[in-house]
């Protein structure tokens, strides 16, 4: 990836905050992130031919923070798919090692573009892929964490005094798609006959400089990036939001962060026109926020991290796995021979996974990010018991691991509460205890990042 160029926002190097500074410093800086050849596109398995091109570039981007004491953390976007720990762990050791940033003070949140490359092993299952493009997966992925591990540090040297705020707009292109069949969708809409729960909470995060010119906006919406399908390389309705934005405002940078959209798709799709139109509209819930009254970022910054061990509802063991490699499914065949390779160089199987729980406080602001692909029931539940007009819940964060189905998905069954596991190369679906562990968890850490109240 030596084709790709690091731009930052700003160049200004600035120093810790002096005791006359009482606000926060933000820097940004972005890199051009699209494939410079044809790979393989990730989010479909369907596909069976590499890219053909781009609609508009992709695109990772970083916004450092430094709260008024000097404490400093970093958000990273990406215009993905998603990432597993493969790549997640070396970008934040890198992190950690060039920059002091333990895991708290650093998130790598997904768009879930299903017009993005293969990354990694994220979904290598799913894929069809000869030598030649997993070699080439390969080496853009190397090329990848190294120009992130750098988008980091320039994000941070860039820096100077700013003004952070915060609030929250609507949009409505998000339709359940566990209870509304694609086809039907507009018929529905027409009878006010949809079903199921959404989110259509638009959060927003402001970003100005000192002298009051518009630095960045960090947006999110609970719905699957999956409006297209084709062959060219695109940021889907996340990506067309961001360049609408970054247009309207120049010098600005847009930054978008998934919400628990795992059963949320923008319906109807498959045009480009289409995702034209709901980047707009996500735009415009944007713009909405931003001429409305938000609020100010106050006080200091406080984050905090955990890995939850989510356990499987059952391990299979290793006679079946080797009968499942002969099946004629091309899925669960690979699927099969990814986990006796696990066997081959553990001894076994691991019975849980270490799920991504983390939070930060920005003043009255509490910020959580999950990982994997979350069902709408969380973020519903979490904003419904800590206040939803505080609450931002993101998901795609960290490691995209498998889909997180709620209590209620779980038992439904279907894609998202358990056939999708096999895409991910994970041994089978979760147990009945993930919803409580991950919401007691996100409790733990909300309460970690908890104001210190006075004697």
């Amino acid at each position: 990836m030596t084709s790709i160029l690091l731009l930052a926002a700003s160049l200004v190097l600035a120093d810790p905050p002096h005791p006359h500074h009482s606000g926060w410093q933000a820097g940004t800086a972005r890199v051009v992130i699209t494939p410079p050849e044809p790979m393989w596109m990730a989010g479909y398995g369907a596909r069976d031919r590499p890219s053909q091109g781009k609609i508009h570039d992709l695109w990772a981007k970083a916004l450092a923070f430094r709260d008024p004491i000097g404490r400093t953390a970093v958000l990273v976007t990406l215009d993905v798919c998603g990432i597993g720990p493969d790549v997640s762990n070396a970008v934040r050791d890198a992190a950690k090692t060039h920059n002091g940033l333990d895991r708290d003070r650093i998130v790598i949140a997904c768009s879930h573009t299903h017009s993005g490359p293969v990354i990694g092993k994220n979904l290598i299952s799913m894929y069809r892929l000869d030598d030649s493009q997993r070699r080439r997966i390969e080496v853009y992925t190397k090329g990848l964490i190294e120009s992130l591990a750098k988008l980091i540090e320039t994000s941070i040297k860039a820096l100077e005094p700013a003004e952070v705020a915060w609030g929250t707009g609507r949009t409505d292109f998000a339709v359940n798609r566990r209870t509304n069949n694609e086809q039907d969708v507009p018929a529905l809409r027409d009878s006010l006959a949809l079903k199921g729960p959404v989110d259509h909470d638009v959060p927003v995060l402001r970003v100005n400089t000192a002298a009051g010119k518009l630095k960045a906006v960090v947006m999110g919406y609970a719905c699957h990036c999956t409006v297209l399908d084709g062959y060219k390389f695109s940021g889907d309705y996340a990506g067309f939001a961001q360049v609408e934005l970054e247009t309207t405002h120049p010098g600005m940078q847009a930054m978008f962060v998934a919400g628990c959209g795992a059963d949320q798709n923008p319906l109807p799709r498959r045009t480009v026109e289409l995702a034209e139109r709901y980047g707009h509209q996500l735009a415009e819930a944007v713009d909405d926020v931003l001429i409305d009254s938000l609020h100010a970022v106050e006080g200091p910054l406080a984050t905090s991290y955990e890995e939850v061990p989510l356990g499987f509802a059952s391990i299979p063991d290793k006679s079946f796995i080797e009968m499942q490699t002969k099946v004629d499914d091309f899925t669960i065949a690979s699927r099969a021979k990814m986990l006796l390779r696990q066997i081959e160089e553990k001894g076994k199987l691991d019975p849980t996974y270490p799920y991504p729980v983390q939070v930060w406080r920005l003043g009255d602001l509490t910020w959580i990010f999950l990982g994997g692909e979350v069902v709408v029931d969380y973020s519903l539940r979490l904003k419904a018991n800590l206040g939803s007009s505080r609450t931002w819940v993101s998901a795609y964060c960290n490691d995209v691991m498998a889909y997180i189905p709620s209590w209620r998905v779980l038992l439904e069954g279907g894609y998202e509460g358990g056939g999708a596991m096999v895409y991910y190369g994970l041994p089978s679906p979760w147990d009945g205890e993930i919803e409580e562990k991950i919401v007691s968890a996100v409790g733990r850490r909300i309460k970690a990042v908890a104001p210190i109240k006075a004697p």
